[in-house]
């Protein structure tokens, strides 16, 4: 589920919206009232959307944006000319008076996007370091001149055992390499 942060220059604006959306099954983690507690709130989470007036206190929708980590969108919800003169094609707007289904319909399309994203990075292979290369060369080495396997077999092998013991290829070379020693 997507984190949701709201945040308003007026306390009971952000727990209106929340109040909203919690009525249509959305789970907001936090109502802010300032900027920076929204940054600080973000720093905790990998990703999420930020639903927004556009000006606090502390500062303005324009630096809060900037300010966000990379995986957090924003839904600005601002007066019509405001949304017009919006320049930002990473923000986007809801203009006031709000039309709940345009909320909400906006809310689901940015949601969506936030876990296709999610899924997106979960799917693609983890990068190795240069050392965990190195200790799986040597594994595969090993029983390959131990157990007269190709690489392919040691590779396989390796990885079967891997998911028999749910441990990383990393360890699992480890594990093998530290058999071999005794």
């Amino acid at each position: 589920m997507t984190s949701i942060l709201i945040v308003f220059p007026k306390a009971e604006d952000g727990k209106s919206i929340r109040n909203l959306l919690v009525r249509h099954g959305y789970d907001v983690a936090a109502v802010c009232t300032l900027g920076s507690q929204v940054l600080n709130m973000a720093d905790m989470m990998n990703s999420g959307v930020v639903i927004s007036g556009y000006k606090f206190p502390d500062m303005y929708y324009t630096e809060l944006k900037s300010s966000l980590p990379a995986g957090f969108d924003m839904l600005l919800m601002a007066s019509a000319r405001v949304c017009a003169e919006c320049g930002d094609p990473d923000v986007i707007c809801v203009p006031m008076p709000l039309k709940v289904q345009d909320l909400m319909s906006t809310l689901e399309m940015m949601c969506m996007n936030q876990e296709r994203r999610k899924k997106k990075l979960r799917a693609r292979p983890k990068q190795r370091s240069e050392a965990e290369k190195r200790v799986l060369w040597e594994a595969k080495t090993v029983l390959m001149e131990r157990n007269h396997m190709t690489e392919e077999e040691a590779h396989r092998y390796i990885q079967r055992c891997s998911m028999d013991s749910g441990t990383s290829l990393t360890e699992t070379a480890q594990m093998v390499l530290a058999m071999t020693k005794l």
